[in-house]
């Protein structure tokens, strides 16, 4: 019900589903195929909301006015550290408050889960006009605080320890782009406040086996060092789970699919090139057992230099 694919946007588009980091050296997240430099780190704010109306209930698109407009508000700190030029490692801790407005029940809030990727380019070449760029990239996450994940749909997370692996192709002719990557995410059982229940089936536990993800993401559009403007499609498909029951809540380990299509816009001001601007939105075409959710978002990041020749520079200075 609740779109909890956008738990995964922010891991793996961050997701996505976000542009950040930005300097000369364009450093971004680890959906895209920008690296920051040796010894540089990218860190800053960033703000989402996210609100649906409409959800689809099993395949049934369908609205429950119990609960009004469900909506999401995101408030996190990434950053992305160049360990060399090839190998980069991320990071991002989201804030998370969810609203119904209508019905009896309230909204939760609290720090969701650490993400924390490291992000590999084997491969970087020129092929006919353009140039041809392989990247392999893992990533875990876990919850920080002890939220509640059986509580759809204005739970703040899933609270399932996760791993995941991606594979990224990316090819740039002059300023023109395209991405396209592919992730597999492992997800780890959870345990909620009740002994028992029922899924297709009854369990006397409160142990829930969690389902894995696949995630599909393409990108492309326009990039140069100072502009980064392109379009987003994302895949989101749960490999087992089963359909919300009629008018029933959902629950954790329901089969969770969402196509979403967006946009994003990143700019590095000209007169301080360390600091970039960043924003965008998406929104849901299709789903099962999610909200149809419209999201937007901004965020500014800064780039700090500890290579060498800037601590050289600075004592010099």
């Amino acid at each position: 019900m609740k779109n909890y694919i956008l738990k995964y946007r922010e891991k793996f588009l961050f997701s996505a589903l976000l542009l950040v980091c930005s300097t000369p050296s364009n450093a971004q997240t680890d959906i895209d195929a920008i690296m920051m430099e040796k010894n540089a780190f990218c860190v800053g704010p960033m703000y989402s909301y996210s609100s649906w109306k409409n959800y689809w209930e099993g395949t049934l698109k369908r609205e429950n006015l119990n609960i009004g407009k469900v909506s999401t508000q995101m408030f996190g700190l990434m950053g992305n550290y160049g360990i060399t030029r090839k190998l980069n490692a991320l990071f991002s801790v989201p804030y998370v408050k969810t609203k119904a407005s209508a019905g009896t029940l309230h909204g939760l809030d609290g720090i969701q889960d650490l993400s924390l990727f490291l992000k590999w380019r084997p491969v970087q070449k020129k092929v006919g006009d353009g140039k041809l760029s392989l990247f392999a990239i893992g990533g875990v996450s876990f919850p920080l605080s002890d939220y509640v994940a059986d509580f759809l749909p204005l739970s703040i997370g899933l609270r399932s320890k996760a791993a995941s692996a991606r594979l990224m192709a990316d090819y740039q002719k002059g300023d023109l782009f395209a991405t396209l990557s592919g992730t597999y995410v492992f997800r780890d059982k959870i345990k909620i406040d009740r002994t028992s229940y029922y899924t297709t089936e009854m369990h006397y536990t409160n142990e829930v086996e969690m389902p894995d993800g696949m995630n599909w993401n393409f990108r492309a559009g326009f990039r140069n060092h100072r502009w980064i403007a392109e379009a987003v499609a994302n895949q989101w498909n749960t490999l087992g789970g089963f359909d919300i029951t009629r008018n029933n809540m959902p629950f954790p380990s329901n089969k969770m699919n969402a196509t979403t299509v967006g946009v994003n816009i990143k700019y590095v001001i000209p007169s301080l090139p360390e600091l970039s601007i960043v924003g965008g939105g998406n929104t849901t075409v299709a789903g099962r057992n999610m909200g149809q959710s419209t999201t937007v978002y901004g965020s500014f990041f800064y780039v700090l230099d500890f290579s060498p020749k800037a601590k050289t520079a600075a004592k010099t200075n």
